[in-house]
């Protein structure tokens, strides 16, 4: 079964590559695939249509290029398209390269023109799910598009490594009847705060959502390099990889075993709040994956007296 491959222009979501018009092709979309809707978001330096760097060639494709080590494929690792009732996999590809100022900006945009797609989706198919997944920058255009849509209009929502405040996020959690699932690993924390030091916070304090520090009743946080937490998921029939890594930021979609994980939240077969019964109360703090490993500085010898 094809994919739905869609691109913002021009502030809108439009069919990637192509001149027809969104909705007749979502609607035909949606009629030869039942079952619910994951859009599929990709993260910062993507760019729909470049040579290289085109997310519809490479993790939201089928087939991405081998050449591609951080290259897996999404709707594959998914299941969208198998079989006739898997599911409508719609992959949201929008300019996401350039500085990482202009790329932030142009997240906010592409998460209007989302919530546009999700608007078009319900009204053509109003009984169907609608989920996200995203990563990265990914992750602040959904949070814009949860935001800007109505409360019922998304059903769940899966962030990987999510480029965006803990603040913003409860923003859109406030408004919403979507539940989320906020993966992060401390593998990325490099990146959280090199993002924390290039954007400005929208409250002094704040930090990335990454950071685990977020409490709110339709948000799960799981960090997959915790050792309790892995057992925790093997004990509940999901068996993950142990970390390879000490700095990874593609972790939450390259590690062996999330996918099975990703399909059971999305499809509804593992609730969040069952999810959360399972998990440590609290993430490990910043650092304290790479902190072990520093070097530390001895103590002066003395002279013997």
């Amino acid at each position: 079964m094809p994919l739905l491959r869609i691109t913002v222009k021009h502030g809108q979501a439009q069919v990637h590559g192509t001149g027809q018009a969104l909705t007749p092709t979502l609607q035909a979309a949606l009629r030869r695939q039942t079952g619910p809707v994951t859009i599929m978001v990709h993260g910062y330096k993507y760019l729909p249509g470049h040579p290289v760097h085109c997310p519809h060639a490479s993790i939201l494709s089928r087939n991405p290029s081998p050449d591609d080590r951080n290259a897996v494929s999404w709707p594959a690792k998914l299941g969208l398209g198998a079989s006739r009732g898997a599911g409508l996999g719609i992959c949201f590809g929008w300019s996401a390269r350039g500085s990482i100022w202009a790329a932030h900006k142009r997240a906010k945009e592409a998460g209007h023109a989302l919530a546009g797609l999700v608007l078009a989706t319900r009204t053509c198919a109003p009984a169907r799910p609608v989920n996200i997944i995203a990563h990265s920058l990914g992750a602040r255009v959904a949070l814009t598009a949860i935001r800007a849509s109505a409360p019922e209009a998304i059903t769940r929502a899966i962030l990987l490594a999510a480029a965006e405040y803990g603040e913003c996020a409860r923003a859109a959690l406030d408004l919403t009847r979507c539940q989320v699932l906020n993966v992060t690993t401390r593998e990325n924390d490099l990146y959280d705060f090199l993002l924390e030091r290039c954007i400005a916070p929208p409250k002094r304090g704040d930090r990335m959502l990454g950071h685990g520090h977020l409490g709110h009743a339709r948000l799960v946080t799981l960090q997959i390099d915790d050792p309790s937490t892995l057992s925790a998921l093997r004990r509940a029939g999901f068996p993950l990889g142990a970390p390879e890594r000490l700095i990874c930021h593609w972790s939450p979609y390259l590690r062996q075993g999330v996918f099975p994980l990703y399909r059971a939240v999305l499809n509804g077969t593992l609730p969040l709040d069952h999810l959360r019964d399972l998990l440590p109360d609290n993430c490990a703090p910043r650092w304290s994956r790479l902190r072990p490993r520093l070097p530390r500085l001895q103590p002066p010898l003395l002279p013997a007296k």
